[in-house]
């Protein structure tokens, strides 16, 4: 008996199936938890993600100093507000649980077990989606959907990484475990008559119906994304309604299975209770249990309806539930609007976009590049999948295979327009795919197995048992008594054999570069270095815990967002949101803006400081929050300052990403006929906030040279980007000066621009900022020339500043932490200066070598720390 042969067997097929099973699940455990197992003797917190993943580690640190308490709202970030938790204790109790169980009491050591939790939720989905794909078609289909689920790369892959803290997996676990019960639900519903007054004859329906609403309910825990899982039930429930009753057949079995299993996430979600005011369907809130409210009884009438209609044309249920909906559309927007308002806001805020997205990766759309990259060859299967999926619901229109295309269809949509949604879109690939593979199996599987016979002369027992019967008949005739009709049948056979050996062996060829690729590309990702908490931040963050005063909360304590007021000695921590989450974690400070965007639009938004070209602007900004300390790095000076710039536009329009920056074809050093894209920054980018703290430490600096530039739109020479026609450098003024004069007088589409490619080096004079001391800089050097040297992370702090009476130009020498010298310069306004630096006493990690001198005389200060902080005034 060959391997193949064991599969007819149905207690071997088990033993093998559960087999290949572990191995997928222990191959998945062995490529994510890579990153932990090249750490050595490494600080494990060093692998996790700077983002997200670290305010959940915060999450635990509180719930597991609070057991079981979770905290829905945390006055450690978003200063002056604090943030409102939004999304479920699923995750934080699960670590916080698991940490618990193994005794994990230190940092590190909660650390380590909590990194696992989403390695584990993704090697369940191994056997969730073997399930699956039995359910919708059979044991082959699942054994391919749990291998295809195993390699597949991507977000669901980044996601589930050692490292990765983060609800998404969670979102991909409970989501497919609720399709995989609420389908196997419906198809034991449809087979049998449920009577209500005979609890026996919907016993076990009733059974899997409510732990299909315990399903729901835990992804709801997780994160309410859930909601959109109901949306696509209803779709489903409102097609599957319509194929049952022109088929004639009850639409009793739909209106229980949806009734028993939302109103248990109805149930639950009233006893879990509400944790914000309102109808937001992307909260806890009222608006959810409404929905899945509405979900019942759309069910019930679809139902009820359908028997009402019963012996009349078909199309009448049709064209009446069109019209009932239109009804019902207008009635609810006119008579409860902010609930109308809530269910068309969630469609377009889940499915649609908006311009700013641009500035969040993983909110971007998803390209054919990116899918291809993710995806690769399992593109390929799952287009297959998608067509035969398409070709059996029209031919059958069986319930399983309506809604695995709905769910299909629904997940491209969202992955589409948020590459993010790829965790969930990777159980339709992989399910897709496994429908393809077990299809070509079927049609090309027996012809491969006959081939093989005739190659080794031998067939296996139960293999075809046609042939077996016919054998001994066979050896007894020789070639020259065989009838024309077994040689026509026989080359039949063979004419058959090529598509359907064609189609196998190109699934099977597909299915090893699919699996090769994914895998080649896994661990590479698992392998690299990129990712985790960049060292200069950790080293400036943790010199901020240990050296700045502590804020006054308690970064262990859980406060009552209905009661909480900031004590006198609180403040905020300016910086881009990226880097909140970083502030909140490792300094225990409080930052005014997080990953979660908020505390970034507004006047008084991060976006709107680090833009401003006015220290007056500014400074207000930093009173309005609150704000002590900013913190700078080189990435929101180069690589992030499009995404601040874009942020802005929101709230001044006509400050778009171009007012600051150009982004302009140029020819190619190496080959002129060839033109590569070049980011030039216009003379407004030098009087950023950001540009002006983090390339000059606030000191003022001349204009230097410029390039003046010519360049033509894009509609004139046909291309993406305007394209530079001429350039010339030159010194600033004069470039500005000649770019104006040329604009006067351009032709449609032309224009000319004063710029300069160096980030150090300002094509406008800028003042000195006079309320901002450097304090802290982290030790590597980002950009360096012969006149500069740019660390990566800065630390400012906020300070009133000592007045001095003069004029002229004042300066005085500073070496900082890293022992780089610079010079502090400023020009007096209105016959007094306001200096940031105390050259008596401590500016922290900053020191002053000397006394201020106002430039060309022999006068000089020396100014104490108390006079810079108390805005005293230096004789």
């Amino acid at each position: 008996m060959n391997l193949l042969a064991l599969f007819d067997n149905p207690k071997h097929r088990s033993y093998i199936i559960l087999a290949l099973l572990a191995i997928f699940a222990l191959f998945m455990f062995w490529i994510r938890i890579i990153p932990l197992l090249n750490l050595g003797n490494g600080d494990v917190f060093n692998l996790v993600q700077p983002d997200d993943p670290l305010y959940a580690l915060r999450q635990i640190d509180l719930t597991l100093a609070n057991f079981p308490s979770y905290a829905w709202f945390d006055p450690m970030s978003q200063y002056p507000v604090g943030t409102t938790v939004y999304w479920g204790p699923m995750l934080t109790y699960l670590c916080s649980i698991a940490a618990i169980i193994v005794h994990a009491t230190t940092p590190a050591e909660i650390i380590t077990v909590s990194l696992f939790i989403p390695v584990l939720e993704a090697i369940a989905m191994v056997f969730v989606m073997y399930w699956l794909g039995k359910t919708v078609a059979d044991w082959k289909t699942g054994l391919f959907a749990a291998l295809m689920i195993a390699m597949v790369s991507g977000q669901f892959f980044f996601r589930s990484l050692y490292g990765s803290l983060y609800h998404h997996i969670g979102e991909t676990l409970f989501s497919a475990l609720f399709c995989l019960l609420y389908l196997y639900t419906l198809m034991k519903a449809k087979k049998i008559k449920i009577e209500i007054t005979d609890f026996s004859t919907y016993r076990k329906v009733l059974l899997f119906s409510v732990l299909s609403g315990l399903a729901f309910f835990a992804g709801l825990i997780n994160i309410e994304t859930m909601i959109v899982f109901a949306l696509i039930t209803a779709v489903f429930t409102f097609v599957q309604a319509v194929v049952n009753h022109h088929r004639s057949l009850s639409n009793q079995y739909l209106a229980f299975v949806n009734t028993v299993v939302f109103g248990v996430v109805i149930i639950c979600l009233l006893l879990f209770g509400f944790k914000d005011t309102g109808l937001d369907l992307s909260r806890y809130t009222l608006g959810p249990i409404l929905a899945y409210a509405l979900l019942v009884v759309a069910s019930i009438f679809l139902y009820l309806w359908s028997d009402y209609l019963k012996g009349k044309s078909k199309y009448y249920y049709i064209a009446s539930l069109a019209g009932i909906a239109c009804f019902f559309s207008v009635i609810l927007a006119l008579l409860f609007p902010a609930l109308f308002s809530e269910f068309t806001n969630g469609l377009i805020g889940f499915f649609g976009q908006a311009p700013i997205i641009s500035t969040v990766e993983e909110d971007m759309p998803w390209t054919l590049v990116r899918a291809w990259s993710t995806f690769n060859y399992g593109l390929i299967l799952a287009a297959g999948g998608m067509l035969l999926l398409i070709w059996e619901t029209f031919k059958k229109e069986d319930q399983g295979e309506v809604f695995l295309l709905i769910w299909s269809c629904a997940m491209l949509i969202c992955t589409v327009q948020r590459i993010k949604y790829e965790y969930y879109f990777a159980v339709n690939i992989a399910l897709l795919s496994a429908l393809c593979l077990s299809n070509a199996w079927d049609y090309g599987g027996q012809h491969l197995l006959r081939r093989f016979r005739d190659l080794f002369g031998r067939v296996s027992a139960g293999e075809n048992q046609e042939e077996s019967i016919n054998e001994p008949e066979k050896r007894e005739k020789s070639k020259k008594t065989r009838s024309k009709a077994a040689k026509a049948k026989k080359e039949k056979h063979v004419h058959d054999d090529v598509p359907a050996m064609i189609i196998l062996f190109a699934a099977i060829i597909l299915s090893f570069l699919f699996v090769i690729t994914s895998v080649m590309q896994n661990y590479e990702v698992a392998s690299s270095d990129t990712g985790g908490i960049n060292p200069d931040w950790k080293e400036s963050l943790l010199w901020m815990g240990n050296n700045t005063p502590d804020p006054g909360v308690n970064y262990y304590t859980i406060y009552n967002k209905d009661i909480f007021k900031y004590p006198n000695t609180s403040y905020g921590v300016m910086s881009w949101w990226d880097y909140g989450h970083m502030i909140t974690y490792i300094a225990h400070r409080i930052p005014n803006a997080n990953p979660f965007q908020a505390g970034v639009t507004g006047s008084d938004g991060s976006a709107a400081y680090f833009m401003a070209a006015s220290e007056d602007t500014a400074n207000k900004i930093l009173d309005d929050d609150g704000t002590k300390y900013v913190v700078t790095d080189v990435e929101m000076d180069t690589g992030k300052f499009y995404a601040m710039s874009t942020w802005y536009s929101l709230l001044n329009p006509n400050a778009t990403p171009d007012t600051f920056q150009l982004n302009l074809l140029a020819p190619s050093t190496s080959n002129p006929n060839e033109y590569q894209s070049v980011t030039l920054n216009e003379p407004s980018y030098y009087s950023t906030m950001i540009s002006r703290l983090h390339n000059y430490d606030g000191s003022m600096v001349p204009a230097g040279s410029a390039y003046y530039v010519e360049y033509s739109d894009p509609s004139v020479t046909q291309t993406s980007l305007p394209e530079i026609v001429n350039v010339k450098e030159m010194n600033a003024s004069d470039a500005i000066t000649s770019a104006e004069q040329y604009n006067q007088q351009a032709q449609p589409g032309y224009h000319a621009a004063a710029l300069n490619i160096q980030f150090s080096s300002p094509t406008t004079d800028l003042p000195a900022l006079q309320h901002y001391r450097l304090i802290h800089e982290s030790p590597t050097t980002a950009y360096s020339s012969n006149t500069t040297d740019i660390r990566y992370v800065k630390i400012f702090e906020y300070v009133k500043g000592a007045h001095i009476k003069g004029s002229g130009i004042i300066e005085v020498p500073l070496t900082t932490n890293t022992g780089r010298n610079f010079t502090y310069r400023q020009e007096s306004v209105n016959g007094e200066f306001i200096v940031p630096y105390a050259t008596i006493g401590s500016n922290s990690g900053v020191t002053a070598t000397g006394p201020y001198q106002i430039e060309g005389t022999a006068t000089t200060f020396n100014v104490s720390n108390d006079a810079i902080e108390q805005g005293l005034t230096i004789n």
